[in-house]
C-alpha cells in the first residue's frame, strides 16, 4: 500500500530528497531509494511499508537485547520487508533483504496501529519495539504506532543499525524511550565495503541519543576477520565509554549465517579479550550475547554484587530496587 512519506522535499524535474536516513537518496520519478520501500510518484515520495507486518511476535526485551529498560518485561515486536543496509552476515535477510520492487508483501499481514497497540496491552506488554529489520524504513508506520502506544501507556523501542538522519530522531524523540543501536564496525571502510554505508552517521545517531535522554545499548556483533581486532574492539569500547560510561555494551557471538557460511563462529577467547576492553575502557556495563551461561548477568558497578541474573533471556532474579543496588545502595543506570 502506497502512502505518503515523511522527511523529504522535492527537487527539480520531479526529483525528491529523502532525508529519512543517512543516505539522503535522490529519488527520480518511477525510481525507489536504496531502502527499496520509498519511491516517487510524480514527483512524491511515498512508502510502500505502511501497515505491511512481515514479522510480529511477543519478545522478551532481553533479546533486543535490552538488558538495563524494564528487565524481565515482554514487548510486542514487529517488523515490515526491508532494509537500508546489506549486510552479508544478516541474521534476518529472509525478511530485511526482500524488496518491494521485487516482490509482493502480500505475504505478510495487514496491521493498523490500532490494532498493534491493542494486542500488545491484551497480552500484558510493557513496550513496542519495531525490530527485526530497520525501523527506520517503516519510520511512519512506526510513528504512528509509537504515539499510539505512548498514549496507551506503552513504551517504544527501536533495534536500529543507527542511520536514520537527526531529522529522523527528532521527529520520533518524543514518543520513543529505548533504543539498541548496532555498531558494526568502528572503521568506515568496512562499513562502505560490507553494508553498504558510512560509520559517522551511527556514530553521530549513538551520540544523538544519549543527548536526548534515550535509553541507549549498543551492540557489536564480532565477525571473525572482520571486525574482531583489539585495536578496533578497543576503539569501540573507547568510544562508548567517551559519551557514557553507563551506556551497556552488549558483545554478541557470530555464527555462520546467509552469505557469510565460510566464516567459523567467533571464538570465545576473541569476546572475553573484547569483554575486558570494554571493562579497562570503564564501562560499567558489558556483556556478551549468543553465548548461553556466562557474561549475562548485572553487576553493581561499586560492590559488585550479582543484581540481575539470568539464563539466556530469561531474568530469573531482579533485586534492583527505585533503581539502586540494595547492597551498597548504587545507582544502577536504565529504566527499572
Amino acid at each position: 500500500m502506497w502512502r505518503e512519506a515523511m522527511l523529504w522535499r522535492p527537487l527539480d524535474r520531479h526529483r525528491v530528497e529523502c532525508f529519512l536516513c543517512s543516505h539522503r537518496c535522490v529519488v527520480s520519478p518511477g525510481k525507489f531509494g536504496i531502502c527499496s520501500v520509498r519511491e516517487n510518484r510524480e514527483g512524491r515520495l511515498g512508502t510502500h511499508a505502511y501497515g505491511e507486518v512481515i514479522a510480529a511476535h511477543i519478545d522478551p526485551i532481553e533479546k533486543k537485547p535490552l538488558y538495563h529498560f524494564l528487565p524481565g518485561s515482554t514487548s510486542f515486536s514487529i517488523a515490515t520487508a526491508g532494509c537500508n543496509f546489506r549486510c552479508p552476515f544478516c541474521q534476518n535477510w529472509q525478511i530485511s533483504q526482500l524488496k518491494e520492487k521485487a516482490v509482493d508483501l502480500g505475504q505478510g499481514e495487514r496491521l493498523s496501529p490500532e490494532e498493534i497497540v491493542r494486542e500488545a496491552r491484551r497480552r500484558g506488554c510493557r513496550s513496542l519495539s519495531y525490530t527485526y529489520t530497520e525501523p527506520t524504513i517503516f519510520f511512519e508506520y512506526a510513528y504512528d504506532t509509537a504515539r499510539l502506544g505512548r498514549q496507551a501507556g506503552l513504551a517504544n523501542v527501536f533495534v536500529t543499525n543507527g542511520y536514520m538522519t537527526r531529522e529522523a530522531l527528532e521527529a520520533i524523540r518524543p514518543f520513543l524511550d529505548a533504543a539498541n543501536v548496532d555498531l558494526k564496525a568502528f572503521k568506515d571502510e568496512t562499513y562502505k565495503k560490507i553494508c553498504g554505508a558510512r560509520l559517522d552517521p551511527v556514530l553521530d545517531s549513538i551520540r544523538s541519543m544519549n543527548e536526548l535522554g534515550i535509553w541507549v545499548e549498543v551492540t557489536t556483533l564480532v565477525v571473525p576477520g572482520m571486525n574482531d581486532g583489539q585495536e578496533e574492539l578497543q576503539a569501540i569500547a573507547e568510544f562508548i565509554a567517551g559519551l557514557n560510561i553507563d551506556i551497556p555494551w552488549h558483545i554478541s557471538r557470530f555464527h555462520p549465517h546467509y552469505q557469510y557460511t565460510d566464516i567459523g563462529s567467533t571464538p570465545l577467547a576473541t569476546l572475553h579479550r573484547a569483554f575486558e576492553l570494554g571493562k579497562q575502557a570503564g564501562l560499567h556495563y558489558v556483556y556478551l550475547g549468543n553465548v548461553w551461561g556466562e557474561g549475562e548477568d548485572t553487576n553493581c558497578p561499586r560492590c559488585g554484587k550479582v543484581l540481575v541474573q539470568r539464563t539466556g533471556f530469561d531474568v530469573r532474579e531482579n533485586l534492583i530496587k527505585g533503581g539502586s543496588c540494595p547492597f551498597c545502595g548504587a545507582k544502577i543506570a536504565g529504566r527499572f
